[in-house]
C-alpha cells in the first residue's frame, strides 16, 4: 500500500512490532514518533505488578527501584515516560 520507501523510516518501529509490518506502517503514519504497539495499561505487567504491590505495602518513597524498573520497561515498549 505504501511501497518500500517508508520502511526505511519505520525500521525501528517494525523491529519492535516483529512480524506485523502493516501495523507498523500505520503506526508510523499516524504520528511523528514511533508509537507503542500496546496500550500503556497492558504493557509490562510483571514490573507493573511488582511496582503496585510495593507501593501499597511500603509507600511510593520506598519503591523507587520498582518504579524505575517499570518506567524502563515502558520505554523499551516505546512509551515516552
Amino acid at each position: 500500500m505504501m511501497g518500500g520507501l517508508p520502511l526505511q523510516d519505520a525500521s525501528s518501529t517494525l523491529a519492535l512490532l516483529g512480524s506485523q509490518p502493516n501495523q507498523g506502517l500505520e503506526v508510523t503514519k499516524s504520528g511523528t514518533e514511533s508509537k507503542p504497539k500496546k496500550k500503556i495499561c497492558c504493557a509490562c505487567p510483571e514490573t507493573k505488578k511488582l511496582r503496585d504491590e510495593c507501593i501499597v505495602e511500603h509507600g511510593e518513597e520506598a519503591c523507587a527501584k520498582w518504579i524505575e524498573a517499570h518506567r524502563k520497561c515502558l520505554r523499551a515498549e516505546g512509551f515516552n515516560v
